[in-house]
């Protein structure tokens, strides 16, 4: 990803380039000084100090290499690029330590004599490197801040860059190992698009502080998009406290990427108005931590999502984890969600949130949601767990507080859902409530608890009177769904909410089934309110269906 030359920033033996308002000094053959510009025409290592009017050019053989020193110099161009790479093999921009630098453009841009369009302060038709130690600022008032057709590196140094457009631009790639790179631009933070090379328009960051304040998507590439490590600020679109009405056709999202998206690691502060992060492919998170505020979805799969480290805090979102499949296998995982904390959604899902319009799924029947390990928070005002397929739990622990609208369920699934290992702890309201089906081989209780309100606590016993589940839900609540390796097939307990306890007698592992969808008309059962029939076109899963259910106040056996 990155060359020894890459990375160091050392440079020997240069050619002086001394800037003097609207002209240079130079003594050397392959620099020419004319008409405002200065132009390198050969390889070699050029260190330029000074203020300059006009356009540094470089325009080299295809096989030289090109350095460029900067030593406080200050160079600004009306209507072009300040620094226009025609050709080299490859240029390399290193700041002297202790140094303030500035390349800018001003006005408009004229239109080019050739095909090529000039539209960035810093504008490279070959790959470019950004390394040192020093300060370099790029400005541009009406379009892009720095530009090229190749492969962008910054592996060092401070960047800050200010542009009416796009901030950083690689066709290739961009590449970032190191640096304190601060952008500010009208539209995409940092962009890489090659429609001719699928393998190519990637971002790939192992390092670096990143601080990006963009008017449309952070980062967005066409490619894939992967990060190792690095500190990361990223606000797009004004953040999740600005509104949109309808459906838009802008984008606004933290990271953007057509294809896989992969985070290993980095520290990540994330306010977005659209999607946090979002891949049309799939997306893994195993390392990092993740602080999020959003006006749609947290993280956004449009194929296999995967979690299995990290710690991921979404506080404000529409829907927090969403694919086709979802995937948690360990790491931490604490989210408030406005409609459905985890959902895997076949076909078009046609929640909006935030007016980005419905996201595109395949099929109903891939869609599942596994859970092998780690740790869950949910807190969803919609449902918590929603799968328009599957639900299997082998591991880990969940804890899903809400909905408190009887719209909603804190377990919702279309075909099935199975637990045979891990802690699940559940409380919500009871219009939709739901248990686990009768494949599973771990014990499950959905039990109602009359209206409870926030902050009552919740206990249940043994036989012998050990206390195996304890929690506090933070919303008002109907229901209860307690799934532990401690419930048996046959064991006894007893459920306190509040002042209140009901026994619970298992004859199976399954205590309670709910009922499936909620909006028939049959009569609405006891205690609890889980009659009303199927959703059009779903499965009735063991549920009370348009008869009462059994009363769950006391002393009922669990439906096998």
């Amino acid at each position: 990803m990155f060359s020894d030359r890459d990375l160091s920033g050392d440079y020997s033996e240069c050619t002086d380039i001394t800037l003097s308002d609207s002209t240079a000094s130079c003594s050397d053959s392959s620099v020419t000084v004319a008409d405002g510009s200065v132009t390198i025409t050969k390889a070699g290592t050029y260190k330029l100090s000074g203020t300059f009017t006009g356009q540094i050019i470089v325009n080299a053989g295809d096989s030289d290499k090109v350095q460029l020193v900067l030593d406080n110099a200050s160079i600004a161009k009306e209507g072009s690029a300040a620094l226009y790479i025609i050709n080299a093999d490859k240029v390399f921009i290193t700041t002297v330590k202790g140094t303030e630098n500035t390349l800018s453009s001003t006005g408009e841009f004229a239109s080019s004599d050739d095909a090529t369009n000039v539209d960035g302060a810093i504008f490279s038709k070959s790959d470019i490197t950004f390394n040192g130690s020093g300060t370099l600022n790029v400005k541009c008032e009406s379009k892009h801040g720095i530009v090229t057709k190749d492969d962008l590196k910054i592996t060092g140094g401070t960047c800050n860059i200010t542009s009416a457009s796009q901030g950083l631009s690689g066709k290739d790639s961009v590449r970032i190992a190191g640096g304190n790179i601060t952008v500010t631009s009208g539209t995409d933070g940092i962009h890489s698009e090659n429609t001719d090379d699928t393998e190519k328009g990637y971002v790939y960051i192992s390092g670096g502080t990143l601080n990006i304040t963009s008017g449309n998507d952070c980062i967005d590439a066409s490619g894939t998009v992967d990060i190792k490590y690095g500190t990361f600020a990223f606000k797009a679109g004004g953040g999740s406290s600005e509104k949109t009405t309808g459906d838009s056709t802008e984008s606004y999202k933290g990271i953007k990427a057509d294809g896989v998206l992969t985070i290993s690691g980095g520290t990540f502060d994330i306010d977005t108005l659209d999607d946090a992060i979002h891949s049309n492919a799939d997306v893994t998170v195993s390392g990092g931590t993740l602080d999020i505020s959003t006006g749609d979805d947290g993280i956004h799969s449009g194929n296999n999502m995967v979690v299995s480290g990290g710690e991921i805090n979404i506080a404000k979102c529409y829907e927090g984890l969403e694919g086709q499949t979802v995937t948690v296998s360990g790491g931490k995982v604490t989210l408030t969600s406005s409609d459905d904390g985890i959902n895997a959604a076949g076909g078009d899902n046609q929640g909006v949130g935030g007016g980005f319009g419905p996201d595109s799924f395949s099929d109903d029947s891939e869609a599942k949601i596994t859970i092998t390990g780690g740790e869950i928070h949910v807190n969803a005002s919609g449902d918590g767990l929603d799968s328009n397929g599957d639900i299997e739990i082998s591991g880990g622990t969940v804890y899903v507080y809400g909905p408190t609208s009887n719209g909603n369920g804190s377990l919702d699934y279309e075909n099935n859902a199975v637990i045979t290992g891990g802690t699940v702890i559940m409380a919500g309201s009871s219009g939709m409530a739901m248990n686990f089906g009768s494949e599973s081989t771990q014990g499950s209780i959905l039990a109602s608890t009359g209206n409870a309100s926030a902050g009552t606590a919740v206990k249940l016993t043994d036989s012998s009177g050990n206390v195996i589940a304890e929690f506090t839900p933070t919303v008002s609540f109907q229901t209860v769904v307690i799934s532990i390796p401690d419930i048996t097939s046959d064991g006894t307990y007893t459920l306190t909410v509040g002042d209140s306890t009901q026994e619970i007698t298992m004859s199976g592992y399954i205590y309670g089934s709910g009922m499936s969808g909620g909006f028939g008309g049959g009569q609405h059962g006891g205690n609890g309110g889980f009659g009303g029939g199927n959703r059009p076109g779903s499965n009735n899963h063991g549920g009370f269906g348009g008869v009462n259910p059994p009363d769950m106040n006391g002393g009922q056996t669990a439906n096998a």
